[in-house]
C-alpha cells in the first residue's frame, strides 16, 4: 500500500541560530493548518554511496545484499509527494544508503531541493517509521539535508546571482498598498522556514527597506579588490537598498534609476541564497522592466487591496509579468478586514482579489486584515512575523511561505524538464511550461529556424543560414533553460541557440515517432 503524507499542521517558534557567526532568528513548528506540500523535482534516483556489510547472524539466516537493499528501497517508496504523486525514492532524494546486516541498522540521508521544505520533518519521521517496520531492522538513522543554491537558467548570469536559486518579484503596480510589508514579512517567514534568505529593495525613489528592518550597519560595504558590494544583514537576512548607500531618496531620470539598480543588484555578494526576494517599485515602466530582463525570475507574488482602484492597477503589473513569462504565484489582499463587537468589517469593499484571481487564473489568493500591530512593527524595524510569530498575521505570512515554496519547486521542476532530448529516437522532446502540449521535433528543423543575427540578417531579413548548412543527423550537445520563456541549446559547432517556447510551438512536429520508455 502507497501511503500519502501532507502535513496537517506546521509550527513556528522563535530560536536563535548561528549563521555566519551572526544571530539568526528561525521558526520551528507552531499548530497551523496548512493544505500545502512541498513540489518535489521528479527526477530519478540516484545514490551516492550504496554500502552493503555480510555477516552471519548467529541462529538467523543471512539476508542478501540485494534483498535487503530492496526492502529499504520499497518501503520508502511508500512515501509519497501529495503534489507530484510520485515516492521520495523516483524523486531521488534518498542518498548514502548505508546497512549493516549483521547488526541490524539502517542509515541514509534524505536530500530535498530546498531547506524551507515544509513538510521536511514529516518526511524524516514516516521514513523512520516505514524502514523501522522492516522484522530484520533494529536501528534507523535518517538525515536531512538540502541541495546547494543553484540557478537552472542559462545564460551568462552576473556573478552575484549564479548562486541563487529562486527570485521572486514582490509588485503591486500601485503605491500604498502594502506591498514592502508583504515582501519584508515574506522573506524573514522563508527564513524561519529554514532558508537563506536575502532582500532587495528595488524602490530608489523611496526605498522602505531602512524603516522596515534594524541592521546593526547600516551602511553597505564595497569590496575594494572585486568592485562588489556586501551586503548588510538583519537576523540572518542579507539586505541591500539604495537606502544603505548612504544617498537617502534620490533625485533622478529614469535611465539612471535603471543603471543603479543593475548595479546594486547584480554587484552584490549575494552568496548562496534558497529565495531572494524583490520588492519592486510600483507602475510598469523602465525599472520594472530592467528587473524582468536582467534578471531570471522565478515567480511573482501580486499585493493589491479590495478596492476597484487596485485592481486596475494590479492587472496592469499582472499582464506585465505575463508577456515577460514570469509566472504570478499567488494574489495578497491586504487590508481587506477589521473584527469588531463580534462582527467583521470590510471598510474598503470586497473583490479585488477575487477578480485578479478569476480572471488571470493565480491559484492561490491570501488575506490580511487590519493590524495596527501590522503598521506598527514595519515603522518600528521589526517585522511583524518575528515581533509576533504565533499571531494570525504571522500564520498567514506562514501559508503564503509555504505557497511560495511550492509553487517555485513546481515551476522549477516543470522548466527543467520543458525541453529534453531523447538520444534513442533522435528527437527533440517539447512540454512546455503550463501546457498539455507535448510533442517531437527534429533537431535539424530546431536548428534550422534560428531567428538570431547569425542566421537571419537583422536589416533586410534575409536568410543567411541556408537548409544545406545544417546536417540531417545534427544533434544537440547541451539544452539548458533561459528564465521561463526560452532553453539555450548548444549545437557542435559551438553555437548557443536561443529557443522560445512560442517559436517551438509554430515548428514542423514529428509524428509516428515510438516513444522511449
Amino acid at each position: 500500500m502507497q501511503l500519502l503524507y501532507a502535513p496537517s499542521s506546521l509550527y513556528f517558534s522563535l530560536r536563535t541560530l548561528n549563521f555566519q557567526s551572526k544571530p539568526v532568528v528561525r521558526y520551528s513548528l507552531l499548530p497551523l493548518k496548512l493544505n500545502y506540500a512541498f513540489g518535489l523535482s521528479n527526477q530519478r534516483s540516484s545514490f551516492s554511496c550504496i554500502k552493503t556489510k555480510t555477516a552471519s547472524l548467529e541462529g538467523a539466516s543471512t539476508v542478501s545484499s540485494r534483498t535487503t537493499e530492496n526492502d529499504v528501497l520499497k518501503a520508502l517508496s511508500q512515501i509519497i509527494d501529495p503534489d507530484f504523486g510520485t515516492d521520495i525514492v523516483s524523486c531521488g532524494f534518498v542518498k548514502d544508503l548505508l546497512i549493516d546486516e549483521a547488526q541490524g541498522e539502517v542509515s541514509f540521508r534524505l536530500e530535498l531541493t530546498t531547506p524551507a521544505c515544509p513538510i521536511k520533518d514529516m518526511f524524516e519521521q514516516k521514513a523512520n517509521e516505514v524502514v523501522a517496520v522492516l522484522p530484520w531492522v533494529k536501528n534507523v538513522k535518517v538525515t536531512m539535508s538540502a541541495q546547494p543554491a543553484r540557478p537552472i537558467f542559462a545564460g551568462k548570469l552576473p556573478a552575484g546571482l549564479q548562486t541563487i536559486s529562486n527570485i521572486v518579484a514582490v509588485s503591486s503596480c500601485k503605491g500604498g498598498v502594502g506591498k514592502s510589508t508583504v515582501a519584508v514579512n515574506l522573506a524573514y517567514t522563508l527564513a524561519g522556514m529554514g532558508a537563506r534568505v536575502g532582500i532587495f529593495d528595488a524602490d530608489i525613489y523611496g526605498p522602505s527597506l531602512p524603516t522596515m528592518v534594524s541592521p546593526e550597519n547600516r551602511l553597505l560595504e564595497m569590496n575594494p579588490e572585486k568592485r562588489t558590494i556586501i551586503p548588510t544583514a538583519y537576523l540572518g537576512v542579507k539586505l541591500v537598498s539604495f537606502g544603505f548607500a548612504g544617498q537617502g531618496r534620490a533625485i533622478m531620470r529614469g535611465p539612471m534609476v535603471s543603471g543603479v539598480i543593475d548595479q546594486l543588484l547584480t554587484t552584490t555578494e549575494w552568496g548562496e541564497l534558497d529565495y531572494l526576494v524583490i520588492d519592486m517599485p510600483p507602475g510598469t515602466g523602465d525599472i520594472q522592466l530592467t528587473l524582468c530582463q536582467v534578471v531570471p525570475l522565478t515567480a511573482a507574488v501580486i499585493v493589491t487591496t479590495p478596492q476597484k482602484l487596485a485592481f486596475i492597477d494590479v492587472a496592469k503589473g499582472v499582464r506585465m509579468f505575463s508577456k515577460l513569462k514570469v509566472p504570478c504565484i499567488a494574489v495578497v489582499e491586504n487590508m481587506c478586514h477589521f473584527d469588531a463587537d463580534g462582527k467583521r468589517y470590510y471598510p474598503f469593499g470586497r473583490g479585488s482579489g477575487s477578480q485578479v484571481v478569476q480572471q488571470f487564473g493565480i491559484p492561490h489568493l491570501f488575506d490580511l486584515p487590519i493590524r495596527p500591530t501590522l503598521s506598527a512593527s514595519g515603522d518600528s524595524g521589526m517585522p511583524e512575523v518575528v515581533a509576533d510569530p504565533q499571531g494570525e498575521v504571522s500564520r498567514s505570512f506562514q501559508e503564503l511561505g509555504v505557497c511560495v515554496v511550492q509553487q517555485c519547486a513546481k515551476i522549477r521542476q516543470q522548466v527543467s524538464t520543458a525541453v529534453m532530448y531523447d538520444k534513442s529516437i533522435k528527437a527533440i522532446k517539447v512540454k512546455v511550461p503550463d501546457s498539455d502540449d507535448e510533442f517531437l521535433l527534429h533537431p535539424a528543423t530546431v536548428r534550422r529556424n534560428d531567428q538570431s543575427a547569425r542566421s537571419v540578417d537583422e536589416w533586410t531579413g534575409e536568410q543567411k543560414l541556408q537548409y544545406t548548412d545544417v546536417p540531417e543527423d545534427i544533434e544537440p550537445e547541451e539544452i539548458r533553460p533561459m528564465g521561463n520563456y526560452a532553453v539555450q541549446i548548444t549545437w557542435p559547432d559551438g553555437f548557443n541557440q536561443i529557443a522560445p517556447y512560442d517559436q517551438l510551438q509554430t515548428l514542423e512536429r514529428l509524428v509516428g515517432v515510438p516513444r522511449s520508455a
